[in-house]
């Protein structure tokens, strides 16, 4: 399995900010990020991203197929009036759970369409047993547009294989606002997770897309 983490940043390295306002990309680099959507087989996201902005996790900017859409909710608690949902008739919609998630919430969603999955017991959902889970079900290229908690769960896996960050010229600012990795995070630099930089795209927009690999 291949797996992408894409994420739009400010210069100080924030992904939304203490409102929650995560509208950092321009409309050139959305258009690069439906691309990314359209070859993959799945989008991955946390549950917290579909309550704060409600996506459709489409494609829609470019033409192109819409990925699965797998969403990381440990217990459930993804709105049944969400744009998610509301579509999974039609856009195939996995939704991770652990195994604590309430049986009559997840019988609802299996009811509007969409696929659940068991992966780990209660707490945060195991994101291997669910990429493992993924993978059985014919998903090989996933790209993850998680927030910070999301991130970090699935960088200390050590299964990424691709790092891009686009970084917009502006800075939000805000010790609650969300970074590109939160989560426990590591106690030393030394333990940190090493990336190489592979490619380096300037935009007219003044943004800055980086992509890297992970030194392995």
């Amino acid at each position: 399995m291949q797996v992408t983490i894409n994420a739009a940043m400010t210069i100080d390295g924030k992904i939304a900010t203490r409102k929650g306002d995560s509208a950092i990309s321009s409309k050139d680099d959305l258009a690069r990020v439906h691309r990314l959507r359209s070859a993959a087989d799945a989008v991955v996201v946390g549950i917290s991203t579909v309550i704060a902005d409600n996506p459709k996790l489409t494609v829609r900017l470019v033409k192109g197929k819409n990925p699965a859409r797998v969403i990381v909710d440990s217990n459930a608690r993804i709105p049944l009036n969400s744009q998610i949902l509301l579509s999974a008739s039609k856009v195939r919609t996995i939704i991770a759970v652990t195994k604590g998630a309430p049986k009559e919430k997840i019988l609802k969603i299996k009811d509007m369409g969409a696929v659940v999955v068991v992966a780990g017991a209660k707490g945060s959902v195991d994101v291997n047993k669910m990429f493992l889970a993924l993978e059985e079900m014919g998903i090989r290229k996933v790209l993850v547009e998680g927030g910070g908690e999301l991130n970090w769960s699935i960088l200390q896996t050590g299964i990424i294989d691709d790092l891009i960050v686009t970084i917009a010229p502006i800075i939000a600012g805000g010790r609650s606002a969300t970074t590109l990795v939160e989560g426990e995070g590591f106690a030393k630099i030394s333990d940190s997770i090493k990336f190489k930089l592979i490619r380096v795209l300037r935009k007219r927009s003044g943004e800055v897309v980086l992509h890297y690999k992970p030194v392995r």
